[in-house]
């Protein structure tokens, strides 16, 4: 039997970051995860800012080692494309600078951020990770939870846990009482392309919003030596009641739409085509429970409009160290003290989460979705806004106004 005063279930992105922030605060913690680093995990791979502001908070040196790694493409914007192909781009910063300034964003294979994340968990000292081990059954008891596999050669005793196992946790399904609703959960498939064409200069991820596509889009994220991720997502519901094969969706479009067919002409896939499950932070949720708190996807935190995952695991992960500190100082690790945690995220993400929510039901109106491209095209304010959702500024605090609003329907 492991004793510890904090388990974090899952080394992902969420997981990680908890470890590390925990370790920064002095707190030792044990980390399990049923994968042996390194392993893949499908995902679109964007790294928002998000990543290197909640990193550069724990530890600059952290932030410091990520800029440096080798294995990803720096990323500088977004490219969204609506229904009618109108085309706007929105940089991660205003007026950048590619020769001054660092870039905001990159895209990074997971096989690659995630490894990097773990190497960062055994640089730290106070942080026990355990690699190949699943954790299947989860008991409280009056001073703290036991964590054992199925087989009972491995249980940890924790005073507190912290759920970062992925969007199909059992913990979060069975213990914290979330259940996968189609209409607030997207399925998505991604495959790597050598030779894809036309993508930006300044290495822009692009989200195509494209008609036949709805409710869902199609991505092209730029990787290093000439590879991209390409893949689409769509909510469950509408794949369901419109028995979508997203496969063969995906596939079609790139063969036949004349831009993608153009661009993919000389295009080669170079891995397989896997599907995965979206999580969507589409409405508010308990996050928290008597000694435990859910991070990253195993919270149903994943944007519901541009798919960012890694950056909200990351900012879930920073604020359940720093609960986990203050529920360890006071001795106290009720389902009430937790609450924190939940009034910490939503306060962080939720004004982008339910922007983003609207901006989601907004894409199943092509007609309005392109008009809202066009006045984006000549609206400061709202590229702006559309940009505070990818990295941490003030304006997101613009988002709460009624007043921004009615100032950006004026178009001033």
């Amino acid at each position: 039997m492991i004793t510890t005063s904090v388990c974090i279930i899952g080394a992902g992105p969420g997981g990680a970051t908890a470890a590390l922030q925990l370790d920064r605060l002095g707190i030792s913690c044990v980390v399990v995860d049923k994968a042996v680093f390194p392993r893949d995990k499908v995902c679109g791979d964007g790294l928002s800012g998000k990543v290197i502001t909640a990193l550069e908070k724990i530890d600059p040196a952290v932030a410091g080692r990520l800029r440096l790694l080798v294995e990803k493409e720096n990323s500088w914007g977004v490219t969204f494309v609506s229904p009618g192909r109108q085309s706007m781009d929105v940089p991660y910063k205003p007026n950048y600078n590619k020769q001054e300034d660092a870039p905001l964003g990159f895209v990074c294979k997971r096989i690659h951020f995630d490894n990097f994340m773990v190497d960062e968990l055994k640089r730290s000292l106070n942080v026990r990770l355990y690699e190949g081990v699943s954790i299947d059954k989860y008991t409280e008891e009056a001073d703290g939870y036991i964590l054992t596999s199925n087989t009972g050669d491995f249980a940890v005793k924790a005073q507190l846990v912290i759920v970062a196992n992925g969007a199909h946790s059992s913990f979060t399904r069975d213990v914290a009482g979330i259940r996968m609703e189609p209409k607030y959960y997207a399925a998505g498939i991604r495959a790597y392309y050598k030779g894809v064409t036309g993508m930006h200069a300044d290495s822009f991820i692009e989200l195509h919003f494209l008609k036949d596509l709805l409710p869902g889009y199609l991505w092209i994220f730029p990787l290093p030596n000439g590879e991209a991720n390409v893949g689409m997502d769509m909510l469950s519901d509408a794949v369901r009641d419109r028995k979508v094969n997203l496969k063969t969706l995906l596939t079609d479009t790139l063969k036949n739409d004349p831009i993608f067919a153009e661009r993919f002409k000389q295009a080669e896939m170079v891995s397989s085509l896997d599907g995965y499950g979206l999580p969507l932070g589409s409405k508010k949720r308990r996050l928290s429970g008597s000694r435990y708190m859910l991070v990253g996807d195993a919270a149903f935190i994943i944007d519901p409009f541009t798919g960012e995952g890694i950056g909200n695991a990351l900012y879930c992960g920073a604020i359940a160290g720093k609960q986990a500190a203050a529920c360890l100082s006071a001795k106290d690790f009720s389902a009430e003290t937790l609450l924190a945690y939940d009034e910490d995220v939503y306060r962080v993400l939720g004004p982008e989460l339910r922007l983003s929510y609207k901006l989601q039901q907004l894409v199943k109106y092509p007609r309005l979705f392109n008009w809202l491209m066009k006045m984006g095209m000549r609206n400061k304010q709202l590229r702006d806004v559309i940009s505070s959702m990818f990295y941490e500024v003030d304006l997101r605090k613009k988002l709460t106004r009624p007043s921004f609003y009615f100032k950006l329907l004026l178009n001033r």
